[in-house]
Protein backbone atom coordinates (compact mmCIF):
# COMPACT_ATOMS: atom_id res chain seq x y z
CA UNK A 1 0.00 0.00 0.00
CA UNK A 2 2.99 2.35 0.55
CA UNK A 3 4.26 1.90 -2.63
CA UNK A 4 0.95 2.82 -4.27
CA UNK A 5 0.74 5.54 -3.44
CA UNK A 6 2.66 8.70 -4.21
CA UNK A 7 5.19 10.26 -1.50
CA UNK A 8 4.81 13.86 -0.54
CA UNK A 9 7.84 14.61 -2.09
CA UNK A 10 6.64 13.71 -5.52
CA UNK A 11 3.38 15.58 -5.19
CA UNK A 12 5.53 18.70 -4.31
CA UNK A 13 7.88 18.17 -6.97
CA UNK A 14 4.23 18.06 -9.41
CA UNK A 15 3.41 20.99 -7.63
CA UNK A 16 6.36 22.75 -8.44
CA UNK A 17 7.10 21.82 -12.24
CA UNK A 18 3.21 23.17 -12.57
CA UNK A 19 4.01 26.82 -10.66
CA UNK A 20 7.29 26.58 -12.76
CA UNK A 21 6.44 27.89 -16.19
CA UNK A 22 9.90 27.38 -17.60
CA UNK A 23 10.09 24.33 -17.01
CA UNK A 24 7.41 22.88 -17.89
CA UNK A 25 6.45 25.32 -20.95
CA UNK A 26 9.99 23.94 -23.28
CA UNK A 27 7.89 21.14 -24.74
CA UNK A 28 5.17 23.40 -25.63
CA UNK A 29 7.49 25.99 -26.99
CA UNK A 30 9.18 23.83 -29.31
CA UNK A 31 5.61 23.01 -30.65
CA UNK A 32 4.78 26.08 -31.54
CA UNK A 33 6.47 26.56 -34.68
CA UNK A 34 5.01 23.24 -36.18
CA UNK A 35 1.93 24.14 -35.09
CA UNK A 36 1.71 28.02 -36.71
CA UNK A 37 2.94 26.33 -39.87
CA UNK A 38 0.53 23.76 -39.47
CA UNK A 39 -2.13 26.27 -39.46
CA UNK A 40 -1.10 28.21 -42.16
CA UNK A 41 -1.44 25.35 -44.19
CA UNK A 42 -4.47 25.05 -43.37
CA UNK A 43 -5.85 28.38 -44.23
CA UNK A 44 -3.99 28.15 -46.98
CA UNK A 45 -5.86 24.84 -48.69
CA UNK A 46 -9.05 26.12 -47.35
CA UNK A 47 -8.98 29.50 -49.00
CA UNK A 48 -7.76 28.53 -52.22
CA UNK A 49 -11.02 25.61 -52.01
CA UNK A 50 -13.40 28.45 -50.80
CA UNK A 51 -12.36 30.54 -53.72
CA UNK A 52 -12.30 27.45 -56.58
CA UNK A 53 -16.08 27.00 -55.33
CA UNK A 54 -16.77 30.58 -55.40
CA UNK A 55 -15.71 30.89 -58.93
CA UNK A 56 -17.68 27.88 -60.43
CA UNK A 57 -20.99 29.40 -58.10
CA UNK A 58 -20.37 32.53 -60.32
CA UNK A 59 -19.77 30.70 -63.56
CA UNK A 60 -23.07 28.58 -62.88
CA UNK A 61 -25.26 31.85 -61.78
CA UNK A 62 -24.04 33.43 -65.03
CA UNK A 63 -25.47 29.95 -67.46
CA UNK A 64 -28.52 29.70 -65.52
CA UNK A 65 -29.38 32.39 -62.91
CA UNK A 66 -32.55 31.15 -62.30
CA UNK A 67 -31.30 27.39 -61.74
CA UNK A 68 -29.70 28.30 -58.67
CA UNK A 69 -32.35 29.19 -56.71
CA UNK A 70 -34.22 26.42 -57.75
CA UNK A 71 -31.72 24.17 -56.25
CA UNK A 72 -31.43 25.53 -53.04
CA UNK A 73 -34.87 25.19 -52.42
CA UNK A 74 -36.57 21.72 -50.76
CA UNK A 75 -37.93 19.59 -54.18
CA UNK A 76 -41.54 20.22 -55.29
CA UNK A 77 -44.10 18.16 -53.53
CA UNK A 78 -45.10 17.26 -57.53
CA UNK A 79 -41.59 15.79 -58.51
CA UNK A 80 -41.46 13.47 -55.46
CA UNK A 81 -42.56 10.49 -57.41
CA UNK A 82 -39.52 10.93 -59.74
CA UNK A 83 -36.27 9.99 -59.48
CA UNK A 84 -33.71 13.19 -59.30
CA UNK A 85 -31.58 12.30 -61.90
CA UNK A 86 -34.39 11.92 -64.81
CA UNK A 87 -35.93 15.46 -63.67
CA UNK A 88 -35.19 18.33 -66.85
CA UNK A 89 -36.32 21.94 -65.33
CA UNK A 90 -35.41 23.33 -68.96
CA UNK A 91 -35.87 22.93 -72.59
CA UNK A 92 -35.26 25.11 -76.11
CA UNK A 93 -36.66 26.01 -79.03
CA UNK A 94 -34.45 23.66 -81.52
CA UNK A 95 -36.10 21.53 -83.90
CA UNK A 96 -35.79 18.30 -83.65
CA UNK A 97 -35.56 15.29 -86.22
CA UNK A 98 -38.57 12.74 -86.26
CA UNK A 99 -35.33 10.28 -86.66
CA UNK A 100 -31.34 10.20 -87.42
CA UNK A 101 -28.55 8.53 -88.47
CA UNK A 102 -26.41 6.21 -85.57
CA UNK A 103 -23.35 8.72 -85.77
CA UNK A 104 -26.23 11.53 -84.82
CA UNK A 105 -27.50 10.10 -82.15
CA UNK A 106 -23.78 9.15 -80.46
CA UNK A 107 -23.25 13.20 -80.89
CA UNK A 108 -25.99 13.16 -78.49
CA UNK A 109 -27.75 16.52 -78.15
CA UNK A 110 -24.74 19.20 -79.31
CA UNK A 111 -26.26 22.63 -80.07
CA UNK A 112 -24.67 24.72 -82.47
CA UNK A 113 -27.23 27.64 -82.12
CA UNK A 114 -26.38 30.04 -79.17
CA UNK A 115 -28.60 33.04 -80.22
CA UNK A 116 -31.92 33.96 -81.01
CA UNK A 117 -34.30 36.19 -83.28
CA UNK A 118 -37.93 36.52 -82.20
CA UNK A 119 -40.05 38.45 -84.07
CA UNK A 120 -43.17 39.57 -84.58
CA UNK A 121 -44.37 39.18 -87.90
CA UNK A 122 -47.23 39.80 -91.14
CA UNK A 123 -47.72 39.34 -94.83
CA UNK A 124 -47.50 42.48 -95.28
CA UNK A 125 -43.80 43.01 -93.86
CA UNK A 126 -42.79 39.71 -96.13
CA UNK A 127 -39.97 40.79 -98.21
CA UNK A 128 -38.48 42.41 -95.15
CA UNK A 129 -38.58 39.69 -92.97
CA UNK A 130 -36.86 37.57 -95.71
CA UNK A 131 -33.80 40.48 -95.76
CA UNK A 132 -33.65 40.34 -91.99
CA UNK A 133 -33.81 36.57 -91.29
CA UNK A 134 -31.09 36.09 -94.57
CA UNK A 135 -28.59 38.14 -92.15
CA UNK A 136 -29.20 36.19 -89.23
CA UNK A 137 -29.16 32.59 -90.26
CA UNK A 138 -25.85 32.09 -91.47
CA UNK A 139 -24.78 33.52 -87.84
CA UNK A 140 -26.18 30.58 -86.60
CA UNK A 141 -29.63 31.80 -84.72
CA UNK A 142 -32.68 29.91 -83.61
CA UNK A 143 -35.19 32.19 -85.54
CA UNK A 144 -38.99 32.31 -83.85
CA UNK A 145 -41.41 34.16 -86.14
CA UNK A 146 -44.92 34.98 -84.10
CA UNK A 147 -48.08 35.45 -86.58
CA UNK A 148 -49.92 38.26 -85.76
CA UNK A 149 -52.32 38.41 -88.57
CA UNK A 150 -53.23 35.06 -88.99
CA UNK A 151 -51.10 34.14 -92.26
CA UNK A 152 -48.63 31.45 -92.06
CA UNK A 153 -49.12 29.31 -95.15
CA UNK A 154 -48.06 32.11 -97.61
CA UNK A 155 -44.21 31.38 -95.89
CA UNK A 156 -43.28 28.33 -96.79
CA UNK A 157 -42.21 29.43 -100.20
CA UNK A 158 -39.10 31.05 -98.51
CA UNK A 159 -36.53 28.68 -98.56
CA UNK A 160 -35.53 28.88 -94.93
CA UNK A 161 -38.90 28.68 -93.63
CA UNK A 162 -38.94 24.98 -92.68
CA UNK A 163 -35.76 25.96 -90.10
CA UNK A 164 -38.06 28.54 -88.17
CA UNK A 165 -40.50 28.14 -85.81
CA UNK A 166 -44.05 29.72 -86.42
CA UNK A 167 -46.44 30.06 -84.15
CA UNK A 168 -50.04 32.04 -84.70
CA UNK A 169 -52.19 34.36 -82.20
CA UNK A 170 -53.91 37.18 -84.41
CA UNK A 171 -53.56 40.61 -83.42
CA UNK A 172 -51.42 39.69 -80.63
CA UNK A 173 -48.17 42.05 -79.80
CA UNK A 174 -44.50 41.37 -79.32
CA UNK A 175 -44.48 41.48 -75.55
CA UNK A 176 -47.87 39.14 -75.53
CA UNK A 177 -45.31 36.61 -77.53
CA UNK A 178 -43.02 36.92 -75.57
CA UNK A 179 -44.54 36.86 -72.25
CA UNK A 180 -46.05 33.28 -73.19
CA UNK A 181 -43.40 32.01 -75.35
CA UNK A 182 -40.15 33.26 -74.43
CA UNK A 183 -40.25 32.54 -71.13
CA UNK A 184 -36.55 31.80 -69.69
CA UNK A 185 -36.69 28.06 -68.60
CA UNK A 186 -37.11 27.62 -72.83
CA UNK A 187 -34.76 30.11 -73.64
CA UNK A 188 -31.46 29.69 -71.00
CA UNK A 189 -29.57 28.09 -73.98
CA UNK A 190 -29.02 30.86 -75.53
CA UNK A 191 -26.74 33.71 -74.85
CA UNK A 192 -28.25 36.53 -76.67
CA UNK A 193 -31.96 37.29 -77.48
CA UNK A 194 -32.80 39.85 -80.06
CA UNK A 195 -36.45 40.40 -79.68
CA UNK A 196 -37.12 42.73 -82.86
CA UNK A 197 -40.05 44.47 -85.03
CA UNK A 198 -40.36 43.63 -88.03
CA UNK A 199 -39.96 47.03 -90.25
CA UNK A 200 -36.34 47.21 -89.82
CA UNK A 201 -34.00 47.62 -92.63
CA UNK A 202 -30.34 45.49 -92.26
CA UNK A 203 -28.50 46.62 -94.86
CA UNK A 204 -25.79 48.17 -92.27
CA UNK A 205 -26.15 45.20 -89.76
CA UNK A 206 -23.86 42.08 -88.95
CA UNK A 207 -24.86 40.04 -86.62
CA UNK A 208 -21.62 38.58 -85.50
CA UNK A 209 -19.57 41.37 -85.33
CA UNK A 210 -22.48 43.31 -83.45
CA UNK A 211 -22.31 40.29 -80.67
CA UNK A 212 -18.33 40.69 -80.59
CA UNK A 213 -18.64 44.65 -79.78
CA UNK A 214 -21.24 43.56 -77.31
CA UNK A 215 -19.27 41.37 -75.64
CA UNK A 216 -16.04 43.58 -75.71
CA UNK A 217 -17.87 46.59 -74.28
CA UNK A 218 -19.73 44.35 -71.93
CA UNK A 219 -23.04 44.98 -72.62
CA UNK A 220 -25.89 42.82 -71.09
CA UNK A 221 -29.21 45.10 -72.58
CA UNK A 222 -28.30 47.05 -76.07
CA UNK A 223 -29.98 48.17 -79.58
CA UNK A 224 -27.98 48.72 -82.56
CA UNK A 225 -28.22 52.26 -83.38
CA UNK A 226 -30.54 53.76 -85.84
CA UNK A 227 -30.00 55.85 -89.24
CA UNK A 228 -30.26 59.41 -89.24
CA UNK A 229 -33.14 59.17 -91.68
CA UNK A 230 -34.81 56.74 -90.28
CA UNK A 231 -38.89 57.06 -90.40
CA UNK A 232 -39.22 57.21 -86.75
CA UNK A 233 -36.59 58.70 -84.29
CA UNK A 234 -37.90 59.40 -80.72
CA UNK A 235 -35.10 59.19 -78.67
CA UNK A 236 -31.52 61.33 -79.54
CA UNK A 237 -29.98 58.46 -78.25
CA UNK A 238 -30.64 56.08 -80.13
CA UNK A 239 -29.27 58.08 -83.48
CA UNK A 240 -26.11 56.22 -85.02
CA UNK A 241 -22.71 58.72 -84.18
CA UNK A 242 -20.49 58.04 -86.81
CA UNK A 243 -17.56 58.45 -84.68
CA UNK A 244 -17.96 55.62 -82.75
CA UNK A 245 -18.36 51.63 -82.81
CA UNK A 246 -20.79 52.00 -79.52
CA UNK A 247 -22.08 54.81 -76.73
CA UNK A 248 -23.48 54.74 -73.66
CA UNK A 249 -25.27 57.97 -73.32
CA UNK A 250 -26.09 61.47 -75.58
CA UNK A 251 -25.48 64.89 -75.02
CA UNK A 252 -28.43 67.80 -75.80
CA UNK A 253 -29.62 70.36 -74.58
CA UNK A 254 -32.51 71.09 -77.26
CA UNK A 255 -36.01 70.59 -75.60
CA UNK A 256 -37.24 70.11 -71.93
CA UNK A 257 -34.99 67.25 -71.78
CA UNK A 258 -31.28 68.35 -70.95
CA UNK A 259 -28.94 65.91 -71.47
CA UNK A 260 -25.20 66.31 -70.38
CA UNK A 261 -22.54 64.36 -68.68
CA UNK A 262 -24.46 64.69 -65.09
CA UNK A 263 -27.79 62.93 -66.34
CA UNK A 264 -27.69 59.22 -65.14
CA UNK A 265 -31.00 57.98 -66.39
CA UNK A 266 -33.28 58.00 -69.17
CA UNK A 267 -33.28 58.63 -72.28
CA UNK A 268 -30.08 60.26 -71.83
CA UNK A 269 -28.11 57.04 -70.49
CA UNK A 270 -29.18 53.58 -69.62
CA UNK A 271 -31.42 53.20 -72.13
CA UNK A 272 -33.00 51.13 -75.33
CA UNK A 273 -35.66 51.44 -77.16
CA UNK A 274 -38.53 48.44 -77.84
CA UNK A 275 -38.26 48.30 -81.75
CA UNK A 276 -34.83 46.30 -81.34
CA UNK A 277 -33.18 45.44 -78.08
CA UNK A 278 -31.09 42.67 -77.62
CA UNK A 279 -30.75 41.25 -74.14
CA UNK A 280 -28.38 38.67 -72.34
CA UNK A 281 -29.07 35.35 -70.69
CA UNK A 282 -29.19 37.53 -67.23
CA UNK A 283 -30.41 40.59 -68.43
CA UNK A 284 -33.42 38.71 -70.35
CA UNK A 285 -34.78 36.52 -67.34
CA UNK A 286 -34.59 40.17 -65.25
CA UNK A 287 -36.53 41.81 -68.09
CA UNK A 288 -39.33 38.24 -68.45
CA UNK A 289 -40.31 39.12 -64.92
CA UNK A 290 -40.44 42.89 -65.76
CA UNK A 291 -43.39 41.76 -68.71
CA UNK A 292 -46.91 42.50 -67.39
CA UNK A 293 -48.61 39.60 -68.12
CA UNK A 294 -51.66 41.67 -69.16
CA UNK A 295 -50.06 45.35 -70.16
CA UNK A 296 -49.37 43.86 -73.85
CA UNK A 297 -48.31 47.46 -75.90
CA UNK A 298 -45.38 47.46 -73.07
CA UNK A 299 -45.46 51.55 -73.13
CA UNK A 300 -43.09 53.01 -70.22
CA UNK A 301 -41.33 49.65 -69.84
CA UNK A 302 -38.25 51.21 -71.84
CA UNK A 303 -37.11 53.67 -69.19
CA UNK A 304 -37.08 50.53 -66.81
CA UNK A 305 -35.36 48.21 -68.46
CA UNK A 306 -31.97 49.71 -66.44
CA UNK A 307 -32.47 48.07 -63.74
CA UNK A 308 -32.31 44.63 -65.52
CA UNK A 309 -28.58 45.20 -66.86
CA UNK A 310 -26.96 43.35 -63.51
CA UNK A 311 -25.03 46.29 -62.53
CA UNK A 312 -24.74 50.63 -63.15
CA UNK A 313 -26.97 50.72 -66.31
CA UNK A 314 -25.07 53.55 -67.15
CA UNK A 315 -22.12 50.97 -68.22
CA UNK A 316 -23.75 48.04 -68.78
CA UNK A 317 -26.54 49.60 -71.40
CA UNK A 318 -25.30 50.81 -74.50
CA UNK A 319 -26.32 51.97 -78.55
CA UNK A 320 -23.84 50.07 -81.05
CA UNK A 321 -23.00 52.63 -84.14
CA UNK A 322 -21.00 50.40 -86.16
CA UNK A 323 -23.34 48.35 -86.83
CA UNK A 324 -26.95 50.11 -87.24
CA UNK A 325 -30.34 49.36 -88.84
CA UNK A 326 -33.04 51.32 -90.89
CA UNK A 327 -36.33 52.03 -88.72
CA UNK A 328 -39.11 52.55 -91.44
CA UNK A 329 -42.36 53.17 -89.22
CA UNK A 330 -44.62 50.87 -90.86
CA UNK A 331 -47.65 50.29 -88.53
CA UNK A 332 -49.19 47.00 -89.67
CA UNK A 333 -50.46 45.52 -86.51
CA UNK A 334 -54.19 46.02 -85.82
CA UNK A 335 -54.45 47.30 -89.88
CA UNK A 336 -54.61 43.75 -91.42
CA UNK A 337 -58.34 44.01 -92.65
CA UNK A 338 -60.39 41.90 -90.03
CA UNK A 339 -63.57 43.13 -89.25
CA UNK A 340 -63.42 44.34 -85.38
CA UNK A 341 -66.40 45.41 -82.97
CA UNK A 342 -66.59 48.08 -80.82
CA UNK A 343 -66.60 46.64 -77.23
CA UNK A 344 -65.48 48.06 -74.42
CA UNK A 345 -62.66 46.36 -73.05
CA UNK A 346 -61.46 48.23 -70.19
CA UNK A 347 -63.55 50.60 -68.45
CA UNK A 348 -60.66 52.47 -68.09
CA UNK A 349 -60.32 53.26 -72.35
CA UNK A 350 -62.60 55.69 -73.98
CA UNK A 351 -64.47 54.49 -76.92
CA UNK A 352 -65.74 56.32 -80.02
CA UNK A 353 -69.68 56.26 -79.98
CA UNK A 354 -71.53 56.23 -83.10
CA UNK A 355 -71.61 55.28 -86.32
CA UNK A 356 -68.36 56.56 -87.15
CA UNK A 357 -65.71 54.35 -88.91
CA UNK A 358 -63.67 52.52 -86.53
CA UNK A 359 -60.04 53.86 -86.70
CA UNK A 360 -58.12 50.50 -85.21
CA UNK A 361 -54.76 52.40 -85.01
CA UNK A 362 -56.51 55.34 -82.82
CA UNK A 363 -57.86 52.65 -80.69
CA UNK A 364 -54.34 51.34 -80.08
CA UNK A 365 -53.04 54.34 -78.91
CA UNK A 366 -55.79 54.62 -76.42
CA UNK A 367 -54.88 51.27 -75.10
CA UNK A 368 -51.26 51.92 -75.01
CA UNK A 369 -51.47 55.36 -73.13
CA UNK A 370 -54.08 53.34 -70.51
CA UNK A 371 -51.58 50.77 -70.17
CA UNK A 372 -48.04 53.25 -69.73
CA UNK A 373 -50.61 54.76 -66.50
CA UNK A 374 -50.99 51.68 -65.36
CA UNK A 375 -47.56 50.49 -65.38
CA UNK A 376 -45.83 53.33 -63.48
CA UNK A 377 -48.97 53.39 -60.85
CA UNK A 378 -47.54 49.37 -60.62
CA UNK A 379 -44.00 50.40 -60.06
CA UNK A 380 -44.40 53.07 -57.74
CA UNK A 381 -47.02 50.73 -55.78
CA UNK A 382 -44.25 48.07 -55.81
CA UNK A 383 -41.46 50.34 -55.19
CA UNK A 384 -43.53 51.86 -51.59
CA UNK A 385 -44.52 48.28 -50.61
CA UNK A 386 -41.07 46.49 -51.59
CA UNK A 387 -39.27 47.46 -47.98
CA UNK A 388 -36.29 45.85 -48.88
CA UNK A 389 -35.62 46.90 -52.60
CA UNK A 390 -33.10 49.12 -52.85
CA UNK A 391 -32.87 51.45 -56.54
CA UNK A 392 -28.86 50.65 -57.79
CA UNK A 393 -29.58 53.40 -60.33
CA UNK A 394 -26.55 55.24 -60.34
CA UNK A 395 -28.35 58.30 -59.52
CA UNK A 396 -29.30 57.46 -56.17
CA UNK A 397 -26.20 56.08 -55.01
CA UNK A 398 -25.06 59.85 -56.12
CA UNK A 399 -27.48 60.92 -53.44
CA UNK A 400 -26.62 58.62 -51.04
CA UNK A 401 -23.14 59.50 -50.93
CA UNK A 402 -23.88 63.21 -51.81
CA UNK A 403 -26.15 63.21 -48.17
CA UNK A 404 -23.36 61.48 -46.51
CA UNK A 405 -20.90 63.75 -47.76
CA UNK A 406 -23.01 66.77 -46.66
CA UNK A 407 -23.20 65.05 -43.11
CA UNK A 408 -19.64 64.61 -42.51
CA UNK A 409 -18.73 68.16 -43.97
CA UNK A 410 -21.53 69.56 -41.60
CA UNK A 411 -19.88 67.34 -38.59
CA UNK A 412 -15.90 68.69 -39.09
CA UNK A 413 -17.69 72.15 -39.70
CA UNK A 414 -19.24 71.92 -36.16
CA UNK A 415 -15.82 70.77 -34.72
CA UNK A 416 -13.89 73.73 -36.62
CA UNK A 417 -16.20 76.13 -34.98
CA UNK A 418 -16.11 74.82 -31.39
CA UNK A 419 -12.39 74.75 -31.51
CA UNK A 420 -12.46 78.05 -32.86
CA UNK A 421 -14.32 79.14 -29.45
CA UNK A 422 -12.51 77.25 -27.00
CA UNK A 423 -9.00 79.30 -28.38
CA UNK A 424 -11.18 82.82 -28.10
CA UNK A 425 -11.59 81.38 -24.26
Amino acid sequence: MEHDLPSIKSWKSLVKRRNNPQEGGKSSWKMKPVMALMCTLLLIFWYKTTNIQYQQTQIEETDYPFEMAKESEPVSEKLKGLPFGIIQPRSDLELKPLWSSTSLRSKGGELTNRNLLAMPVGLKQKDNVDAVVQKFLPANFTVILFHYDGNMDQWWDLEWSSKAIHIVAHNQTKWWFAKRFLHPDIVSIYDYVFLWDEDLGVENFNPQKYLKIVKTAGLEISQPALHPNSTEVHHRITVRSRTNVFHRRVYDSRGNMKCSNTSEGPPCTGFVEGMAPVFSRSAWFCTWNLIQNDLVHGWGMDMKLGYCAQGDRSKKVGIVDSEYIFHQGIQTLGGSGYPEKKNSARSGVTRRRGSATFDSRTEIRRQSTWELRTFKERWNRAVEEDKNWIDRSSSTRNRVSNNRRFKRSSVISSLLQSQAEETRK
